[in-house]
Parts: C-alpha cells; sequence; structure tokens
C-alpha cells in the first residue's frame, strides 16, 4: 500500500514532563485526527507530570506510568530507579498488547522511553521526535530500535543513524502557525497601551529563575524606559512578582504564571526574552521576533545552550550566558528595543529558520513506517 492511501488508525504517542515536549506531541495528535478523524489515540505519560492534565485539556485520552529520571546527585530515589524502569515497561507492554496501536511515537521525557523500548520489543512500528539540537542518553540507545527519527537541526548523524533521520522541524501549537496580524486584539487581550514597545519574557512552562530575577530586578528600569512587559513567571515566582509589579504601579508591566495566548504574546512583543527549549525555539522561528536567549544550565547534556548556538551562528538570535542573567540581560534588552534596525537583521534571520509544516512531515513519516 502506498504511503497516500494508508490510514493511521490507532496510535500511542508517549513523553512528556515540560510544555517543550507536550506541545508537539499534541501537534503530532491533531495532524493525525485531521486526516482521519476516527482514529484513535492514547497518551501514556508519567504519573504526577504535566501531560496528566495539559493532555486532557488538549481533547485526549492519557494513561501514566510510574516513571521519573534519574538525579544527578546521589539519592535514595535512585535506588529505586532500575525498579521503576523495568515495571514500567512491563506496564507500557501491557497497554500497547490491550490498545493494539498501528504505531507508537516517543517525544521525549521519562515516559517515552520505556513505551518505546516496549514498542519496539513488539515489532510496532514506532519513530522518534528529538527536538533539540543534542540528543540524550536514552534516545541515542533507542535509535538503534525504532524505525524513524525526526530532527530539528541538521547535523543529527553525530548522534543517530543516518538513514534513520529525516529533518522535519519540531511540531507546534496551530495557533501559532496563523499568520494573521493580531497585534491589535494581543494588545485589548493583555490591556496594553498602543503606543507602547514591549518586551516579552517567557522562561519556559516551570518558569526560571535567573531570569525572574534579572527581571524583577530591572522594573523600575523597563518603566523610565516607556516599554511594557509581558512576564510569564512559573507558578513559583508568580506571588513575588506580582507583588513587585502592582508596587511598581504601571499598568502596562504585567505578570502572569501561565500564558495560555502564546500567540497574543508574540504578537505583543517587540522584543522576546526567553530559556532556550525546542519549543521556544521553534515557536521563535515562526513568528519571527527578535529573542534574547538565556540557555537553562539545568537540563542534560546543555542542550538549550548547544540549540542556542545554533540560532546564534546565524545570527538569529543574542544569546546571554545564566550566570551572567543578573548582570548582561537587561542592559543588551533595552539596548535592542533602541535598536531597530539590528531587530530588524535577527528578524529576518530567525523566519529563514522557521519550518511551519513539521506536523504534516512528522505524521507522513509515521506513514511510511507502517506496513
Amino acid at each position: 500500500m502506498c504511503p497516500a492511501t494508508k490510514k493511521i488508525n490507532r496510535v500511542i504517542i508517549s513523553g512528556g514532563g515540560t510544555g517543550g515536549h507536550i506541545f508537539p506531541a499534541v501537534a503530532i495528535a491533531n495532524e493525525i485526527k485531521q486526516r482521519n478523524p476516527a482514529a484513535e489515540i492514547l497518551f501514556v505519560g508519567a504519573k504526577g507530570r504535566m501531560e496528566m492534565t495539559r493532555v486532557p485539556e488538549a481533547g485526549y485520552k492519557i494513561v501514566g506510568l510510574n516513571i521519573s529520571g534519574l538525579q544527578r546527585r546521589i539519592t535514595l530515589e535512585n535506588l529505586s530507579f532500575p525498579f521503576k524502569v523495568f515495571s514500567s515497561i512491563r506496564a507500557a507492554k501491557k497497554i500497547i498488547k490491550d490498545f493494539k496501536p498501528d504505531a507508537v511515537v516517543g517525544v521525549g521525557g521519562y515516559a517515552s522511553a520505556p513505551v518505546l523500548f516496549a514498542g519496539t520489543s513488539l515489532k510496532v512500528p514506532s519513530l522518534i521526535q528529538e527536538q533539540n539540537s543534542y540528543a540524550g542518553i536514552t534516545n541515542k540507545l533507542l535509535a538503534k530500535r525504532v524505525d524513524k527519527i525526526c530532527v530539528a537541526y541538521e547535523g543529527m548523524e553525530s548522534f543517530f543513524p543516518a538513514q534513520k533521520l529525516v529533518l522535519t522541524g519540531n511540531p507546534v501549537r496551530q495557533d501559532i502557525l496563523s499568520k494573521e496580524d493580531k497585534r491589535a486584539e494581543a494588545l485589548t487581550y493583555f490591556d496594553l497601551k498602543p503606543d507602547r514597545k514591549n518586551i516579552l519574557v517567557i522562561g519556559g512552562s516551570l518558569g526560571a529563575r535567573t531570569i525572574n530575577q534579572a527581571t524583577e530586578a530591572s522594573l523600575t528600569q523597563i518603566k523610565g524606559a516607556g516599554y511594557g512587559l509581558i512576564w510569564q513567571t512559573g507558578k513559583f515566582y508568580h506571588n513575588q512578582a506580582q507583588t513587585a509589579t502592582d508596587n511598581l504601579g504601571d499598568s502596562g508591566i504585567k505578570a502572569f504564571d501561565f500564558i495560555r495566548r502564546m500567540d497574543l504574546a508574540y504578537a505583543a512583543a517587540d522584543v522576546v526574552i526567553s530559556r532556550a527549549g525546542a519549543l521556544s525555539i521553534s515557536e521563535l522561528c515562526l513568528v519571527g521576533k527578535p529573542v534574547i536567549l538565556v540557555p537553562s544550565p539545568n537540563v542534560a547534556e546543555d542542550h538549550q545552550t548547544k540549540n542556542a548556538l545554533a540560532l546564534v551562528k546565524k545570527d538569529a538570535a543574542v544569546l546571554i550566558k545564566d550566570d551572567e542573567a543578573g548582570e548582561k540581560l537587561y542592559p543588551a534588552a533595552l539596548t535592542l528595543m533602541a535598536d531597530t534596525s539590528q531587530q530588524q537583521k535577527l528578524s529576518a534571520n530567525i523566519l529563514k529558520l522557521a519550518q511551519p509544516q513539521a506536523a504534516t512531515a512528522i505524521v507522513n513519516e509515521l506513514l511510511n513506517i507502517l506496513p
């Protein structure tokens, strides 16, 4: 049967942990549903992680495995890690045998590995969607077992078998793909002043301590320069940030624990400050706003720095190290806000890296591995 006539009727999508894994997974599911509305899609996540609430909000069923990550420091929890892995693989095999999927997709996160391991051991067609420019140990090990690996960056042959690689880009939320001008709607949504330029600060779905601290310390400067601020703090820092913005007494400087309408946040922004997670970078390439990246140091293999450098090498972003954010972030941001020509150059270069058809390309590859 040729790929054009194949259909995906049942599929398991596994992974999560952060928005950077969840949103691409949902985008893939939406593309499958668009092609075959009768398709049955089951997500498998890690109990207690973000995907267990976010996936049902997107309209899909999810089951959870009792799995967590290996701590980098020596802890008692690490002693139970091998047992959790084996029990999760056993549970994943049962889920796969009961659901009988046509294929299994892993998007990264704790649940992805046991599900892909179980799927490949049961001879189910399997695909990895690797979002980062630097592959983690788990995906490198699984690469030998799966049928196809969809990646977002060039040069991934150093991690994976070249014959299995397809450069597809990272899927993003559908509202980010819309090219209509939403600035007026965005200013109304966030209650911002139309005559002001705005800085958007996004530290990832869980927040970013150094970015938050640098932002709080610079609120008076931002206000003094006449700029607005949309500040996504993450839930742990929100109360402190809300108090700081309230005390400032400027209605154009706002703190949010989580921004649901990221399409409008991007539309309102003139400059973006962001971590360098794979999803954030994929979205930033599509919206084409000038961006300052502050990679998180608290990630495996320092992959966010590698993600950021892939843009910096193409003159498509500014990089500030996490340990220098307190000193350098807002001087760089305020300088960029005042430099229209630099903004235009960064915007033009980052737009060249956009891959708007990623979900379509990944589902095409999924069809290609079906028997």
